[in-house]
């Protein structure tokens, strides 16, 4: 029993976590929740070999970032979008400013390209450095590099970046 009391621990502590890099990698909450779910179910599947919740964590990670790559290869992603959206209303309070901002970031990085979106996310939203990034993604630190620097170039062109600066790299 004390594998599925050091799993429930691990799942109550990551959790959101997961979902937030699964809604930052798909941009839709409900498949956020279902590729969490997904990553939990095979990370408890390999729990004994995984023997810490550091390597839980990484387990996890990587497979939900390979579900999500997963689904986007699919043809049809079940929503079209559209090509511009209407001004916001001026004089709004700082929550839904707030609000207005995760879903712009969620906008600008449903537009990159699959690779850049998951570099970013993992470099930039759960912190991980490059090396951890290059081993999740099973790709190279220098096609890390070489994804963020694409990927933080789109979304300063978004404009997403633009009154930020160069803070976030």
């Amino acid at each position: 029993m004390a594998r599925d009391d050091e799993f429930a621990d691990f799942v109550a502590a990551r959790y959101r976590a997961l979902v937030r890099t699964g809604l930052l990698l798909t941009g839709d909450a409900g498949h956020a929740e279902d590729l969490a779910q997904s990553a939990l179910i095979r990370t408890y599947l390999a729990w004994p070999r995984l023997r810490e919740p550091a390597n839980a964590e990484s387990y996890a990670r990587k497979v939900l970032t390979r579900l999500a790559f997963r689904a986007g290869q699919r043809r049809w992603r079940g929503e079209i979008a559209a090509d511009q959206l209407p001004e916001p209303p001026v004089g709004r309070p700082a929550e839904a400013a707030a609000g207005d901002l995760a879903v712009d970031v969620r906008r600008a990085l449903a537009v990159l390209p699959d690779g850049q979106r998951a570099v970013l996310v993992l470099r930039y939203f759960d912190d991980q450095s490059e090396a951890d990034t290059a081993r999740l993604l099973g790709i190279s630190p220098g096609t890390v590099k070489s994804r963020a620097a694409r990927g933080l170039a789109a979304l300063r062109q978004s404009g997403l970046l633009a009154h930020e600066g160069t803070a976030h790299e």
